[in-house]
């Protein structure tokens, strides 16, 4: 079944340009597709006109008959003083309106009930458990644990929050409202690398429809199974995830510049024949006809289009040679902010050309770290940098002192050098003809960091320090950078959620958790690793240490009997734990299954209820055996 088709679309702002011109694809049902382009191809575009927020200029756009479609690009308005609860609980409008509805007819029914009124209850009734009516609050709690929505946020006005707690929230609202067909646009751009993994999870649970704009490479490589490429106002398609689109499209690009320049020669040779036909053919019937038969071959040769590959930027950072084994070391490094400790007792030591990775959730203190490191915060302990040391530093949040300047003037004023070269140096970071003179407050995020990066290649560093370098990027922007670092023979420190980032980079991972930092030497996927066999080991070193524990308890010359039924207690509450814990797995992996997950929830209380029941046998059992001993 199709759920999304689209033919012929055409939108266009101006007269001049569509943004997208021809577009045609289907979506069936249960896909994954993973929209791409770079910025400006028409993306967001596409998504407002599906949601009927803009219309095409021509063409057909169709969604499924009775499919329910979300979308995040945009934060809905909500009344004033509404709570990020009161938000979260807009996803079960329709679960409220039933449950009012079925309060209203219990408090008439307690005088008088006829059949119509029960039969109507009872259709309330049972429709608002298939619609989870009962566990709304269990799947808000699950929603919101995983997205890294703690309790005290939930209290707070929603519009007291940033923007992309803001987005964290309604991403959180559109999961809990089970819609069918998902548009997510950019879904883990304020997300930490646990919540990235936790929505990965939840979308490959997910039943419904799934088109996503993302630059998250690793999320792509999880998630979809399908890509769509805007591009030239176009659709072209790749049938795998992200990392078969990156070779195919190559692949594609070489073979056809194979066949390009294969029938260039050709038509070179046919035409230089041609010519000489030409001129002996003047006085010559057979030789001009002959040119005339060489002059239709080569209109019938089918001419392909010379590919043309996203201008790249072309600039590499400037290196100062570094002298001594440490670059930095920091001894008792803490930082306490409104009375609650970010870090404590750190101590961490830097050599040369290390590549280190911050990672941390979100909160945990990893910018402040970097600002306390760099002297712009205050903070305890002792740092000390080595003597030939020079760093350089991207901030999260891109400021300029005067945004009412153009990029021209910022460089020129900021870099104390010619135009020409400052607009060769702009050119080099694709800032080019006209876009020099835009003044820098017009620019977009991405563009801002483009132009700081631009100024910070220039200078002669061996320490580079990078917060979030990737965010606001397009997926080629941050291919670029990735070249770019990859020639930088310095030290790097990075905080970064883009985990297909880190894993190319890092050989070194600070985890900030806690509020201390733990020392991981080695690359992203073995510390991955290494966490998934703590996480797997920790509950098995608890059983065996409260095992052995029991195993150790003295024993009592009471009742074999007792000490027997104990042992058989024992035995089924061991058991009992083991069908809880399946079944809260189970829970989990359905918990975008409405009906897989209502027999669960139920198998799940009882139970939770013989295992209670147990732990009071056994309590009784332990007491009357202790009664016993002598």
């Amino acid at each position: 079944m199709i759920d999304i088709s689209i033919k012929n679309l055409v939108k266009s702002f101006d007269s001049d340009t569509n943004i997208l011109d021809g577009v045609s694809f289907d979506i069936q049902s249960g896909e994954r597709v993973g929209l791409l382009g770079k910025n400006g191809a028409g993306k967001t575009t596409l998504f407002r006109i599906l949601t009927g927020e803009i219309a095409p200029s021509s063409g057909e756009v169709s969604l499924a008959p009775g499919k329910k479609v979300g979308l995040i690009s945009q934060i809905p308005h909500y009344p004033e003083g509404y709570s990020v609860e009161d938000v979260l609980r807009t996803a079960f409008s329709g679960l409220d309106a039933i449950r009012r509805r079925m309060q209203k007819l219990e408090s008439v029914m307690t005088e008088s009930a006829g059949r119509t009124m029960l039969a109507e209850y009872d259709a309330l009734a049972a429709r608002y458990e298939l619609e989870g009516g009962y566990e709304t609050d269990t799947e808000t709690d699950k929603v919101c644990n995983g997205l890294g929505i703690p309790r005290p946020q939930r209290e707070q006005l929603f519009d007291s929050l940033s923007g992309g707690e803001k987005t964290r929230v309604n991403l959180a609202r559109l999961l809990l409202e089970k819609t069918d067909i998902l548009l997510l646009d950019e879904p883990t751009n304020h997300l930490d690398l646990h919540a990235a993994e936790w929505l990965e999870d939840y979308i490959s649970r997910f039943r419904g429809t799934v088109l996503t704009i993302s630059h998250d490479r690793y999320f792509l490589d999880r998630v979809v199974t399908r890509i769509v490429e805007l591009h030239e106002g176009r659709a072209e398609f790749y049938s795998g995830n992200y990392s078969f689109y990156v070779e195919e499209k190559q692949a594609r690009f070489e073979l056809q510049l194979k066949q390009y320049e294969k029938e260039q020669a050709k038509l070179g040779q046919l035409g230089f024949t041609l010519e000489r036909m030409k001129g002996w053919g003047i006085n010559n019937r057979t030789l001009y006809r002959r040119a005339m038969s060489i002059q239709h071959r080569m209109d019938r040769i089918r001419k392909t289009d010379r590919p043309t590959q996203d201008k790249t930027m072309r600039a590499r950072f400037a290196q100062r040679e570094f002298f001594g084994d440490e670059v930095f070391s920091v001894k008792n490094l803490g930082k306490r902010y409104d009375g609650r400790t970010l870090f404590e007792n750190v101590e961490l030591q830097v050599q040369g050309g290390e590549r280190i990775a911050l990672l941390g959730d979100n909160g945990t203190g990893k910018s402040t770290f970097l600002k306390i490191l760099l002297g712009f915060e205050p903070g305890s302990g002792r740092i000390r940098f080595g003597p030939t040391v020079k760093w350089a530093y991207l901030p999260q949040i891109i400021r300029f002192d005067h945004p009412e300047r153009t990029l021209l003037d910022t460089m020129l004023y900021e870099k104390n050098c010619t135009v020409q070269t400052a607009r060769d140096r702009l050119g080099a970071f694709l800032f080019e003809g006209e876009d020099v003179f835009k003044t820098v407050g017009a620019l977009s995020g991405g563009e801002q960091s483009r132009l700081r990066l631009c100024m910070l290649m220039d200078e002669k560093i061996n320490l580079l320090i990078l917060d979030e370098p990737t965010n606001h990027l397009d997926i080629a922007s941050r291919e670029w950078v990735e070249d770019a670092l990859e020639e930088f023979e310095g030290t790097l420190l990075f905080v970064s959620h883009d985990r297909y980032f880190v894993n190319k980079f890092a050989t070194r991972i600070w985890e900030l958790s806690g509020g201390t930092i733990r020392d991981f030497p080695c690359g992203y996927e073995k510390y991955v690793s290494i966490l998934e066999k703590e996480r797997i080991a920790a509950p098995v070193s608890r059983d065996r240490k409260e095992k052995k524990e029991t195993r150790e308890k003295p024993k009592t010359s009471g009742s074999k009997l007792l000490e027997k039924q104990l042992r058989a207690v024992e035995r089924e509450i061991e058991k009992q734990e083991t069908l809880t814990a399946e079944l809260d797995r189970q829970i989990t992996e359905s918990s975008s299954d409405y009906q897989a997950l209502a027999p669960l929830m139920e198998q799940k209380q009882q139970a939770d209820e013989q295992l209670s029941r147990l732990m009071d046998e056994w309590e009784r059992l332990s007491v009357e055996l202790e009664g016993m001993e002598p």
